[in-house]
């Protein structure tokens, strides 16, 4: 079977196209290695489900590896302390068992705890016979468990953490997992903005052994070549690998759905259109604007999500404005949280020290946004620059003569003679805009 692009769940080597993980799997296994407890929190679709499978290949070999989704939980896990003690102790249960190396004495008294019709237990009672586990299984176990974002409105979650943090501090002297690796959108560390109960317990996380993550899962230009050398391998289209790849990381700025979402527009859907009729045409520059312009206009869980947090953080919503339709140039603090918030979840970045909108396709999906909630109905003229303006712009500013040749064409088609106004505020935010990013 061919292998595809692919934009949905993880991604899986010997089926979909991908990036080279090998140096970010080394990276985050030296971590592994010296016992570091620590989150992966990083966007909506920035490839951490597909690094979790990747990397719990690459430990095999050395480690047993607990590979669990928080999500595959059913809501009555929740309910309780004592049915969350169930839950839990069955999913450990069940990779123990599959591994093999864990001694059939210590799997038993697991069972105790996993059977949800014996008294219940509580998690410090689990946490010590899973450190039983640890003690006697043949290889370190590491605990990883993916979508923690899906427990953060239980309290029972808290009692989880606490005790993953009491028995890091104690594992000189107490047997516990080599290593534990959460991941989700939020940082764990900082759950409050996920809490539904108020209060200290629910803002201040005991999370707080866990080590800096700083592994990059951006996709930069070489990565993205890698994966079209791949699709040159088996379709020899002809293409300028690295010019392709280059003109896609502009766009995207590494954001991986982004870049396979190109990569799969391309290939599938431009590719055998009256415009792009082969493989040879559709991956060129050209080619690349198409898919660009296609994705501005999509309607997807990532832009909603974008669109959702714009409009639920009052001063993220200003300071996106601001940058977009102002131009004006704001520092990026950290420690603001509207900033913060906007980090975490992908949609801004730090550049020279000046908060800048991710990547340009977010940018235009955000400028477009704020253009329509401003005007309202939009004439001819601004509904085609909406789809057509991220063509002119270029890693080094804009493409002024691309802009001249559009510009004459499209006002001669639409309106001729026929006058249109000038928008003051959005001309002179857009110029400025540009002009800050030069």
């Amino acid at each position: 079977m061919s292998k595809i692009f692919n934009v949905t769940a993880n991604c899986i080597p010997d089926r979909h196209y991908m990036v080279d993980l090998k140096e970010r799997l080394f990276e985050i296994r030296r971590m592994i290695d010296r016992g570091d407890y620590f989150t992966i929190n990083r966007a909506r679709q920035y490839g951490k489900t597909t690094m979790l499978f990747a990397l719990e290949a690459y430990l095999k070999d050395d480690y047993l590896v607990i590979h669990l989704d928080f999500q595959d939980l059913d809501e009555s896990a929740w309910s309780s302390v004592a049915d969350f003690v169930s839950a839990f102790a069955d999913e450990i249960l069940t990779a123990m068992e599959l591994s093999g190396g864990v001694p059939e004495e210590q799997l038993e008294l697991l069972r105790t705890f996993a059977d949800r019709t014996a008294k219940k237990m509580n998690l410090k009672s689990l946490f010590t016979v899973i450190g039983d586990c640890c003690k006697n299984s043949d290889q370190p176990v590491v605990l990883m468990i993916d979508e923690v974002d899906a427990a953060s409105d239980y309290d029972v979650f808290l009692d989880f953490l606490a005790q993953l943090r009491a028995r890091y501090i104690r594992r000189s002297i107490s047997p516990t997992f080599q290593s534990v690796i959460l991941v989700g959108v939020h940082d764990i560390r900082n759950l409050k903005r996920k809490f539904v109960a108020a209060g200290e317990h629910s803002t201040n996380s005991p999370w707080n052994v866990a080590a800096d993550f700083t592994v990059d899962m951006s996709f930069y230009t070489e990565d993205i070549a890698g994966m079209l050398r791949d699709y040159e391998k088996d379709y020899a289209t002809g293409m300028n690998v690295n010019e392709i790849a280059q003109e896609i990381y502009n766009y995207t700025s590494g954001y991986p759905f982004l870049v396979s979402r190109i990569c799969k527009l391309l290939d599938e859907r431009i590719q055998g259109t009256e415009k792009f009729p082969d493989r040879a045409s559709v991956w060129s520059r050209d080619g690349v604007i198409e898919a660009v312009g296609m994705i501005v206009m999509e309607k997807n869980t990532l832009f909603e999500s974008l669109i959702d947090k714009v409009n639920r953080y009052t001063d993220l919503r200003e300071i996106v404005y601001d940058i977009l339709m102002k131009g004006e140039e704001i520092p990026f603090n950290p420690l603001v949280e509207s900033i913060s918030v906007a980090s975490m979840y992908g949609f801004i970045r730090d550049v020279n020290s000046k908060v800048a909108i991710a990547n340009r396709i977010f940018e235009t999906i955000l400028y477009n946004y704020f253009l329509v909630c401003k005007e309202g109905d939009k004439t001819e003229i601004y509904r085609l620059g909406a789809r057509e303006k991220i063509q002119f712009i270029r890693e080094d500013g804009l493409d002024m003569e691309r802009i001249l040749e559009r510009f004459v064409v499209s006002f001669n088609e639409l309106y001729g003679d026929q006058p249109q106004k000038f928008k003051e505020d959005d001309g002179k935010g857009n110029s400025n805009r540009r002009q800050n990013s030069d």
